[in-house]
């Protein structure tokens, strides 16, 4: 018995440790620069408020497209009369939302399927990757747009429609880490005492897997906003009044010659927001790299 608890302590996987290598975020660029843009976009989003001086929603068509710097207004107005800046700093929020709260569905959805179809495997294996080869076989972005048009526009069909879309990118890298962490001799340990599958899923398995899980969430979040974006410039997903930078880009069109600003800057908040957290999903894949240095 005691041997095969120094065996199992032996071939108890690396589990990454916060404590230990949250150094090295701070030595990744890409890391630090990106979760300086996240970090500002975040505190925008939360401080709306203190931040700008205009109602979002009020409109004045006596200063309708002002230009940047007109009349107290630091990017102009719309075509409504509303501060561009007040609309880009409260649409933070709705992209923030979005984002978040459909990468949270779609990451809940992928990882359960892909814990059981790796645990398990044979023909329950089979099913679960199967629907994945159909869900893959649709463009992401067109099945998106079907899934809302069905629903009907608005915040939260939004949110089901992207979250029911993204779920198989965790399926299939959840399923491949279960494949080989299931085979480790401390699982077949609590196998042998006659551990449940529900306790070794979730409390052996699931805590093994989460280095993967948060890259491919912080990545998906940049993936939803552009989502989200897309489909209000559609005219599928946030509908007026609310504050979308998708939204606003798509009415910012109409008035390209004489009021390009109205849609460059929404243009400009959304790359730099995705850029953001591509810059933080790539670092923190460096941080959480088995490869690095064990300390």
């Amino acid at each position: 018995m005691k041997k095969l608890e120094l065996n199992i302590e032996k071939e108890k996987p690396y589990r990454f440790n916060l404590k230990d290598k949250a150094s090295l975020l701070l030595k990744s660029k890409s890391a630090f620069i990106g979760g300086i843009i996240v970090s500002i976009v975040v505190l925008c989003a939360i401080f709306a408020p203190l931040l700008t001086t205009h109602d979002p929603y009020e409109m004045d068509m006596g200063k309708a497209l002002l230009k940047p710097g007109e009349e107290n207004h630091i990017l102009g107005t719309d075509q409504y009369g509303r501060d561009l800046f007040t609309r880009l700093v409260y649409g933070a929020r709705v992209s923030l939302h979005v984002g978040i709260v459909s990468v949270a569905v779609s990451m809940v959805i992928g990882v359960t399927l892909g814990l059981i179809a790796g645990y398990y495997g044979g023909l329950i294996d089979t099913i679960i990757m199967r629907i994945v080869d159909i869900f893959l076989s649709f463009p992401v972005i067109l099945l998106a747009i079907a899934l809302v048009a069905s629903l009907g526009p608005g915040i939260n069909n939004v949110i089901i429609a992207l979250g029911f879309v993204y779920w198989t990118n965790y399926t299939r890298i959840v399923r491949g880490n279960v494949l080989s962490i299931k085979e480790e001799e401390y699982i077949q340990a609590a196998k042998t005492i006659g551990s449940s599958d529900f306790r070794i899923i979730f409390l052996n398995i699931l805590p093994n897997t989460m280095a993967p899980i948060i890259v491919v969430a912080t990545l998906g979040i940049g993936v939803a906003i552009v989502s989200e974006a897309t489909l209000s410039f559609l005219g599928l997903g946030i509908q007026p009044p609310e504050a979308s930078w998708g939204w606003t880009l798509a009415f910012g069109m109409k008035y390209i010659r004489e009021s390009f600003h109205l849609s460059l800057y929404p243009g400009i908040a959304i790359m730099i927001t995705v850029l953001g957290f591509n810059l933080l999903g790539d670092g923190i894949r460096d941080l959480t790299d088995t490869k690095l240095k064990r300390r």
